[in-house]
């Protein structure tokens, strides 16, 4: 899922002209997650979000992970496992510094 059409043109482009064959690319809102091809094993974000969005938690099997940076100013890495019921019990990793998610 990437934000931007034209990054996930090149994306597209990049992984067919290295024979990623089975890799799908979609542009859009990445917070909503894809819902057509869910529920999945493992969802991750490449940018910081005050908390896990919930259709991307809605979207992960139970007993699969989550990973993403978590806060505003201040952000920590987290690993989350989704119990039954959707409940998510989260790890911290520490420190780090990405991109807010629009």
């Amino acid at each position: 899922m990437e934000y931007h059409a034209t990054l996930a043109d090149e994306a597209r482009e990049t992984l067919a002209a290295t024979g990623y064959s089975s890799v799908s690319v979609r542009a859009g809102d990445g917070k909503q997650g894809w819902p057509e091809h869910a529920p999945y094993d493992r969802t991750y974000l490449t940018c910081a979000a005050a908390d896990f969005p919930a259709p991307l938690v809605e979207q992960t099997h139970d007993g699969g992970v989550l990973l993403a940076p978590i806060g505003d100013s201040q952000q920590r890495l987290i690993r989350a496992k989704k119990q039954a019921g959707g409940t998510l019990e989260k790890e911290d990793h520490g420190s780090v510094r990405f991109v807010p998610l629009q």
